[in-house]
């Protein structure tokens, strides 16, 4: 393929997948009832208050993929060493691809192609082990949040409750010794005579150390307490009068159940709602302002940076590295 060709169909490809997410946003926005519902329910709060709420849970959402772009700096440094900005970048750059497709599938793409493209398989890996770390919190914190929502709201015989809290300690603990081994993984590809062949790609598996993967597992964390604030800032704000150890319990279990689930990014926010009233029924009969809050920080932290990495995908090169400024 000629330099000009590549030129032509790289942007393109920049151009229909800018057009498809904003489409996607677009055609999601103008149809989004619990939007709605949020500016009915804050028409009557102090506008003063209504921006301080929104403003902090914006920054927060900075600050949620700004700790996401270290850890993908870190992660991605056994197969490419990029800068912070280049981190940064690629994190939101793949939040405009992942809006419009399947499990946010996309991000894989939006992120590796700021990689050069002999790396850019094994960046694909590299990504999967950060992704692991943080189902590993989500799995965690969410069998520990079902055990507790079972024993205040559902009553069952004590020796049920116990299986259950054992087959959730079950769980829990195969997701954390999966992952603090992540190289088990690269000895059964290389054992299996079809994937040995490919063990460039995937031998970043087999150079995590237990130490680097804490350390990936941290970043996780801050990761989930930081979306997690979000979230309570949201709910204590709008329905006051919901508990502290009932919010502990339940949004944990909002995240568990959304990871288990496959959607789209734009119709997630059906995913989240439903879900969310299911468990808060047990807490409040306030369904508007649940549904309100859920839409609220799903326009925060995934349709506002995916407008923002619009930017960036425009930086890429298909069939090179991408370019830097």
């Amino acid at each position: 393929m000629t330099s000009n060709y590549k030129k032509i169909l790289t942007t393109l490809i920049k151009i229909a997948v800018v057009v498809f997410a904003f489409w996607f946003i677009y055609h999601k926005l103008t149809k989004h009832n619990d939007l709605k519902q949020f500016v009915l329910l804050v028409k009557d709060i102090p506008p003063v208050q209504v921006w301080s709420v929104v403003t902090i849970v914006f920054l927060l959402m900075f600050l949620n993929w700004g700790v996401e772009a270290v850890k993908w700096q870190k992660l991605i440094a056994k197969v490419e060493q990029i800068s912070l900005w280049s981190a940064i970048e690629s994190v939101f750059c793949g939040l405009t691809w992942a809006v419009f497709t399947p499990n946010r599938i996309g991000e894989y793409g939006g992120r590796v192609f700021f990689l050069s493209p002999k790396r850019r398989i094994a960046g694909v890996v590299a990504m999967t082990v950060g992704n692991m770390g943080q189902l590993v919190l989500t799995n965690v914190f969410g069998a520990i949040g079902v055990c507790v929502f079972i024993y205040r709201f559902i009553p069952l015989e004590p020796i049920l409750f116990l299986a259950v809290c054992g087959l959730a300690f079950v769980f829990a603990l195969f997701f954390l010794v999966f992952y603090f081994n992540i190289k088990w993984l690269n000895g059964i590809l290389l054992a299996m005579r079809i994937t040995r062949k490919y063990k460039k790609f995937y031998a970043v598996l087999g150079s995590y150390k237990k130490s680097e993967l804490l350390k990936i597992l941290l970043f996780c964390l801050a990761r989930y307490a930081v979306f997690t604030t979000q979230y309570f800032i949201m709910f204590l704000w709008l329905i006051p009068e919901l508990n502290l150890l009932d919010m502990l319990i339940l949004v944990p279990i909002l995240f568990f159940v959304q990871s288990a689930l496959p959607s789209l990014d734009l119709l997630d926010i059906g995913i989240r709602s439903v879900t969310a009233l299911f468990f808060f029924k047990y807490v409040t009969p306030q369904n508007a302002a649940v549904v309100a809050c859920i839409a609220s920080i799903w326009l925060v932290n995934i349709i506002i940076p995916a407008i923002l990495g619009s930017y960036f995908v425009f930086k890429l090169n298909f069939f090179g590295n991408s370019q830097r400024h």
